[in-house]
């Protein structure tokens, strides 16, 4: 469990890096430079990136982000918990302008996940764990942020629904790829439920499926740990899974090798 003033100021942060990612968001010209793996970078991931470094630095935990030099795993291994964040994911929905773009922050405590928020800044939406990672909610933001206990009388609890006739599988926008579809031939396979597929980008695939909108979220393309930590917690307290496509695991963090294995969400 965490208290939950931990989880208002990470709540907090989250938006505020999203109110910086929209003021360049709303500029008519956006500056694209590119990383050493070719993936773009913008004037926003950075933004949001100082605005979340700022805010949980003063927390005292150690950061993993996807816009530093990360420690070394010699220095990470012995950490008991660390924030891990994304201060923009879903770069290239960023610079296509269609908004389907996050802020993401975990906390890994002793191997585990304990927080999850996912905030999502042109709509307002945002997700967020339950303290004791037992339930997951939305709420939508506009104007000023409510004290904590107002904001959880005004969420509602995200519930995952696989009771429907149609099984709605959630693709990525950007890495729908060969694997993927051979995935979802199988599934047609082994049901007799029609099956839709819907593409979407960043973290708001996890969220489709908490929310109950979609069921399966299949990623057999290439992923980072700041990708997914938030994604898995709000999933995980959903009552759902994210495990390794391979060994059928949950999938772990803080790993000498930042990258994960392909996953399988449901």
């Amino acid at each position: 469990m965490i208290h939950p003033d931990l989880l208002f100021y990470a709540i907090q942060a989250a938006i505020a890096a999203g109110d910086s990612i929209l003021e360049i968001y709303r500029q008519e010209d956006i500056d694209t430079l590119s990383k050493v793996d070719k993936s773009p970078l913008t004037q926003a991931d950075l933004a949001s990136n100082a605005i979340l470094m700022e805010y949980l630095g003063n927390t005292g935990i150690p950061i993993i982000s996807e816009e530093i030099k990360n420690e070394s795993y010699r220095n990470r291994k012995d950490w008991e918990e660390c924030w891990i964040i994304d201060p923009l994911d879903g770069t290239k929905e960023f610079i296509n302008r269609n908004g389907e773009f996050t802020v993401n922050i975990a906390l890994l405590t002793d191997g585990k996940l304990q927080l999850g928020i996912i905030y999502v800044p042109v709509t307002g939406v945002l997700y967020y764990t339950h303290t004791e990672m037992t339930a997951s909610y939305t709420y939508l933001h506009a104007g000023n942020l409510p004290e904590f206990e107002e904001l959880l009388e005004n969420s509602e609890v995200l519930v995952p629904n696989k009771e429907k006739k149609t099984l709605k599988v959630v693709g990525s926008k950007s890495h729908m790829n060969e694997a993927t579809i051979a995935f979802v031939e199988d599934l047609k396979k082994k049901t007799d439920r029609e099956i839709e597929i819907e593409s979407l980008g960043s973290s708001l695939k996890f969220c489709l499926v908490a929310s109950g909108l979609c069921e399966i979220y299949p990623r057999f393309g290439p992923t980072m740990e700041w990708d997914t930590a938030a994604g898995q917690a709000i999933c995980e307290a959903a009552g759902l899974q994210v495990l390794n496509a391979e060994t059928q695991e949950p999938l772990q963090y803080n790993k000498e090798d930042l990258h994960n294995p392909f996953f399988i969400v449901n």
